[in-house]
């Protein structure tokens, strides 16, 4: 039976070649995830630091939605701007 497994990158690169040249993976992958292959699965991703904080910014808006959701109609209190 053969199984297959989703690889969510446009490219790949073998764990070797990343050890061989890290900097042109980096380089050439650009603004993309590139997926690390070990034993022809993907094992991580390397993605741009830019896509990491942009991808942590929304976890954490979707956390902050849920809490919102949670509490909504739910005991208020009032308070005054200056109370806070």
């Amino acid at each position: 039976m053969t199984s297959t497994h989703a690889i969510y990158a446009a490219s790949t690169v073998t764990i070797t070649e990343l050890k061989r040249d890290p900097y042109s993976v980096i380089e050439e992958a650009g603004k993309s995830a590139v997926a690390i292959l070990q034993n022809k699965r993907a094992s991580a991703y390397l993605v741009p630091a830019e896509t990491f904080e942009a991808l942590i910014d929304k976890l954490e808006d979707l956390e902050l939605a849920a809490i919102a959701r949670q509490r909504h109609g739910g005991k208020t209190i009032k308070v005054s701007l200056d109370e806070l």
